[in-house]
């Protein structure tokens, strides 16, 4: 965990806007390309399509160089640069900034040891000036990128433990054998078990979401529905895992020790506190199993960038095809025996 759980921000997904298409636009795209932290992904055409990108967080960070990048460099001796963070993030928005920062100074020292090299006259120093804009937190408050996921946090907690401890206080008590001879079909006892906890954690999410907006003031740009009905299919996710736990445990000492075991695990893989982009491969590929990544990534999403159905679907299919196996293997499980 030590490995992966880590605060260095590396991986980058950066891409940029080339609206010079010159000599001088190029070395500084190779800048970006020589770092060991920026992976540039891509060229775009538009601002918008750039934007789109963004919005689907296929891109942290993208560069706009100007028009006539080249020739004010020349002849004004300065340029502008366009640069565009999703700061969702704040600490890491900062981070990949301070990043910017320093390849755009060093490209200054290039060109001024360049310009030198080439002239005998008197040259003015080179100076380019990056502008940063931060989209979806523009006040880098930490805050707008925790609540939400501490919200997933007891969400996941509370409903997992919860149903985790269902049937096996059953066991304990001794009364699963009385409703073992009922005539009560298994998949209508898996539901009679299940509904009150999936309507427990549709509770604390609202709480949470009125919480989030009056104290914590995190801005709520997407639709709550969407958000409603992705939370709706995830508690699913939660609610089949912890029953599939009780199936398998004699006492709730058990249960919760599996159920915190596991939880421990998708927290510290989720990407709630670190970015998963800055894990190793290995992890990245087992943050593919980990529902808690999706939960953090369509209510950070939903919330502070205001993204539709179609953005989310990714997730969601996902999502709802975990959905279908924890409560198949749930409802396989448990035995219907006296």
């Amino acid at each position: 965990m030590s490995n992966a759980a880590t605060f260095e921000v590396k991986n980058i997904k950066f891409a940029y806007i080339d609206n010079d298409h010159s000599a001088s636009s190029r070395a500084l795209i190779d800048k970006f390309e020589a770092s060991t932290y920026f992976d540039v992904l891509t060229v775009f055409p538009s601002e918008t399509q750039a934007s789109s990108a963004m919005l689907k967080g296929e891109v942290d960070v993208f560069l706009e160089i100007p028009s006539h990048f080249e020739r004010d460099l020349q002849k004004n001796k300065t340029a502008s640069l366009g640069v565009t963070i999703n700061a969702i993030d704040g600490a890491a928005a900062g981070v990949e900034n301070v990043y910017v920062t320093q390849i755009v100074q060093s490209y200054n020292k290039q060109i001024k040891t360049d310009l030198m090299q080439v002239s005998d006259a008197q040259i003015q120093p080179v100076t380019i000036t990056s502008i940063p804009l931060f989209w979806y937190n523009e006040t880098l408050n930490y805050k707008t990128f925790m609540v939400p996921g501490i919200l997933v946090l007891l969400v996941t907690m509370i409903t997992l433990f919860l149903s985790g401890m269902n049937i096996v206080r059953e066991k304990e008590i001794g009364t699963l054998e009385q409703i073992n001879v009922t005539p009560i079909k298994k998949s209508q006892f898996i539901i009679g078990k299940l509904f009150p906890f999936w309507v427990i954690g549709m509770g604390l999410l609202t709480i949470g979401l009125i919480i989030a907006k009056l104290i914590f003031n995190v801005p709520m740009i997407g639709d709550l529905l969407l958000m409603y009905f992705y939370t709706s299919i995830y508690i699913l996710v939660i609610l089949g895992m912890g029953l599939f736990i009780s199936n398998f445990t004699d006492t709730q000492q058990q249960a919760m020790f599996i159920a915190w075991f596991f939880t421990v695990i998708f927290i510290l893989m989720s990407g709630l506190f670190t970015p998963i982009e800055s894990m190793p491969g290995w992890a990245q590929t087992l943050t593919e199993f980990n529902p808690i990544k999706y939960f953090v990534e369509v209510m950070r999403m939903v919330m502070l960038k205001g993204s539709g159905f179609v953005d989310i679907l990714p997730q969601l299919v996902k999502t709802l095809v975990y959905a279908i196996i924890m409560n198949g293997l749930a409802v396989w499980s448990y035995k219907k025996t006296t």
